[in-house]
This record gives structure tokens, sequence and C-alpha cells, in this order.
């Protein structure tokens, strides 16, 4: 199991805009369209990852949780579908059922979003403010598989929490840490 560091984009940068299919309702999806009021979470996904399938049911649960209180959650798989079908779109949208997501999966084909928000690895985890200013990049908290740490999502949920009451998120962030998106070799 490889285990690739996020590449931490520096806080502050603006959200990079994008226009994806949405697997789960076949309809295309922008940022704007996935925007929450409060504060937006960008999470790059991918179905066979043993990380990302370690972390799925606390990220449904999170994507639940925080909907009522403006946070918007988008999931990405930006993954090559040639060398890794089981990431095909068709089987995005059975594995979004499967977990229960309330928020839409997009597949990023060409792979330009992902390399626009830097992202390395499955699960990578962004949380932009309500003006699209990231304020958090890295993990959902130090559980692995295998690690014995129980899943809680603390990280990631301490900093929306603290953007929500309006407090000053540490910038002491750690790389989440997880399986290399798989590039596309030919481009």
């Amino acid at each position: 199991m490889a285990r690739t560091p996020s590449n931490m984009l520096p806080l502050g940068t603006k959200a990079p805009d994008f226009q994806l299919l949405d697997t789960v309702s076949g309809s295309s999806c922008s940022l704007s369209d996935g925007k929450g009021e409060k504060g937006t979470v960008i999470m790059f996904i991918c179905n066979h990852c043993p990380f990302v399938i370690h972390v799925n049911p606390k990220i449904s649960d999170l994507g639940k949780e925080y909907a009522s209180k403006g946070i918007g959650f988008i999931a990405i798989s930006s993954n090559d579908i040639v060398n890794y079908p089981q990431d095909a779109p068709h089987l995005m949208k059975q594995k979004a059922a499967e977990e229960d997501y309330t928020f839409p999966y997009l597949y990023d084909e060409t792979q330009e979003v992902a390399k626009a928000y830097d992202a390395a690895c499955t699960p990578d985890f962004y949380l932009f403010d309500s003006d699209l200013n990231l304020v958090y990049r890295g993990q959902l908290d130090d559980s692995r598989p295998g690690n014995g740490i129980p899943l809680s999502g603390i990280d990631l949920q301490n900093a929306i929490d603290t953007l929500l009451n309006g407090g000053e998120i540490s910038n002491r962030q750690k790389p989440s840490i997880g399986c290399n998106i798989k590039w596309i070799t030919n481009q």
C-alpha cells in the first residue's frame, strides 16, 4: 500500500473553479453548484484506495452532519480509469450509493482539477471559507488502515467547527496520507 502525503497547498489559496460530471446525478457540477454558504470541503477520493475505504463512513457522516450548517461537500476522483477501471464513473455512482454520500461525486477525466488543487493522494482534504479561500488542508485524522487508531475525523471536524464559530484555524496542519493519484501516463 503506497503512502503518499498531501502536497499542502498554501493556506489562503483561492479554490480553483471547475465544471465536472457528477456521477451521482449524471449532470455537470461546478464549484459554485456545490459550494456551501459558510464553507466548502473538497475531497479527492476514489473507489479502490484502502485509505479512502477506511475513511468512507466518516466522510459520509460529516457530509450529512454539516450540510445543514452551511458547509458544502464535494468529492472528486481524478484517477486514470484505463489502468484503474474500478474507479470508472459508473462504479463511482455505485460507490456513492453504497456509502450513502449526500454530496456530489465528480469525475475529473482530464486530471486538470487535481493538478489545479495540487492534489497528491486519496484521500486529500481541503476546507475553504465562504469566500473560497483555503483555511485547512491535510488529514481527516490520525487513523489509517491497520494502525489501531479509531476513525474520528477530528482534524477536519475541528477545522470546520472553528470556521463556523468564527475562530482562527491553526496553521499547524498534518498532511493526509494515502494512495497516490493514479496519473495518466500518456499526457
